[in-house]
């Protein structure tokens, strides 16, 4: 299989899994969480919501300063980091119960993960041969849409047994997870774009 045993596709994969699991844990359990523990109403949690949207927009509209600042592994890194950013300030919510930060926490998984996005998808269009482009990207789509199911599960799950606050920890670890993967692989050491699939 390509993906699999491909230096750089393989870890994008990974990284995009943990990243969809760790996502749907807090998806899971922000509404809740927010509502019960931050005392928002409804109102205000889809403000707080909304500023997702709002990190993509500044995110895409950044995107080409940010790739050209940076070597093009460390962009693709950047995005993960970001997301590890975004959880911290989430988890900083259980000490300092504020919404504005909640909404700081949403702007920063807008931010960076769309970085991400852009700049995976650059790179896993460009190592893939061409004839093998709509069977990569449709494992792609697959594994990582199967994984936002398990992630909301798992939220599900915790959140029952333990509450909202063992989701956003567990939410960070997987954080880490994504971003520790994707900075110890070979992605992150890429000066530039390649050049001709692998």
């Amino acid at each position: 299989m390509l993906v699999w045993q491909h230096a750089l596709l393989r870890p994008i994969l990974l990284t995009a899994v943990a990243w969809n699991i760790a996502w749907f844990v807090l998806q899971a359990a922000y509404v809740p969480y927010a509502m019960r523990a931050l005392g928002l109403d409804a109102g205000a949690v889809g403000m707080t919501l909304a500023c997702y949207g709002a990190g993509m927009v500044v995110g895409a509209l950044l995107a080409p300063r940010l790739v050209a600042s940076m070597s093009f592994g460390h962009a693709i890194v950047f995005g993960p980091l970001v997301s590890v950013a975004a959880m911290v300030t989430m988890v900083a919510t259980l000490r300092w119960p504020q919404g504005w930060l909640a909404a700081a926490s949403f702007f920063l998984f807008g931010f960076g993960p769309i970085v991400w996005t852009i700049t995976s998808t650059t790179l896993r269009q460009t190592v893939t041969p061409g004839a093998m482009l709509g069977r990569v990207s449709a494992m792609f789509l697959t594994v990582n849409m199967g994984a936002r199911p398990l992630g909301a599960a798992l939220g599900g799950l915790v959140g029952a047994h333990w509450g909202e606050a063992a989701c956003l920890w567990l939410a960070l670890l997987g954080f880490l997870i994504q971003a520790a993967v994707i900075a110890a692989s070979p992605v992150r050491v890429l000066g530039r774009l390649p050049t001709t699939p692998a």
